[in-house]
């Protein structure tokens, strides 16, 4: 039987033993994930879009972003260089780019309401 002293010099030998800290490589990773992650919205290459939704849903998107969801800032989730997320006023936003460079404008509200919009 181990004795409550053996015990915790054991738990001190492993808390101060170097073998038991975390690898340079991974305090990088820890580093980078977090960069990486919040890497997308610096480069989001948003046309300048004004779109009515059904339901009195006024989308403007400035070029470059943000995107407001009636005249308030709404949370924005990039995907990729084409395919963009808006969430805010319970509804989400979803806001494509045509190969041509023309902008495509959905949404989807509560319950699974959904629809297209008309781009202005």
């Amino acid at each position: 039987m181990t004795s409550t002293a053996s015990l915790s010099r054991l738990v001190i030998d492993a808390t101060c033993n170097p073998r038991w800290r975390a690898r340079p490589g991974l305090r990088l990773l820890g580093l980078l994930v977090p960069t990486l992650a919040f890497a997308g919205l610096a480069e989001a290459k948003i046309p300048l879009v004004n779109a009515t939704c059904p339901g009195k849903i006024e989308v403007h998107a400035d070029e470059g972003g943000p995107i407001y969801i009636n005249g308030k800032e709404a949370r924005l989730k990039v995907f990729n260089d084409t395919y963009y997320e808006a969430h805010g006023a319970g509804v989400v936003i979803s806001l494509s780019v045509n190969p041509d460079g023309s902008p495509s404008v959905s949404y989807t509200g509560k319950g699974g309401v959904n629809g297209v919009c008309t781009v202005k």
